[in-house]
């Protein structure tokens, strides 16, 4: 099962969504310009603002439909 990944970030109404942390960190790195420490700190703690990036982001995984819960 696929659990969604939301990008948050500053001066986007929209999220971007992902289907991996994978695909996320390379879009973070490729697109968005970050470090590679930055994403990864992104990925693990949800958030970063300045001085690791330029505007914050913040990642929430989406929640799973109640059901798919077991």
């Amino acid at each position: 099962m696929i659990v969604w990944l939301d990008l948050l970030a500053e001066g986007d109404q929209h999220p971007r969504r992902f289907d991996s942390r994978e695909t996320l960190l390379v879009y973070l790195t490729r697109v968005e310009r970050l470090t590679r420490e930055a994403a990864q700190e992104l990925i693990q703690k949800g958030e970063i603002g300045p001085p690791l990036a330029r505007r914050t982001y913040q990642v929430r995984a989406l929640p799973l439909p109640s059901s798919v819960h077991t």
